[in-house]
């Protein structure tokens, strides 16, 4: 008889606690996924962000424009 009530004390089903984990786990993570994206999208309306977009666009425009035509390596004879 005594044993019939261990799960009463915290003795119960670990696989059903490790799925209940598992769940919130997941639901943690859902909303901190859908906290960062909400941040990604604010940023990128603001200011700040719109600053850091176009210079990474003038940075990738200059660096396609640097080397056109040219070998990178230039080999000089004597």
């Amino acid at each position: 008889m005594a044993l019939s009530c261990f799960a009463c004390f915290g003795g119960g089903n670990k696989q059903q606690r490790r799925e209940e984990e598992e769940r919130v786990s997941l639901e943690a993570r859902a909303k901190a996924a859908e906290a960062a994206q909400r941040r990604q999208e604010e940023f990128e309306k603001s200011a700040a962000g719109r600053a850091a977009k176009a210079q990474l666009q003038a940075m990738a425009k200059q660096s396609a424009n640097q080397n056109k035509g040219e070998p990178v390596l230039k080999w000089q004879m004597g």
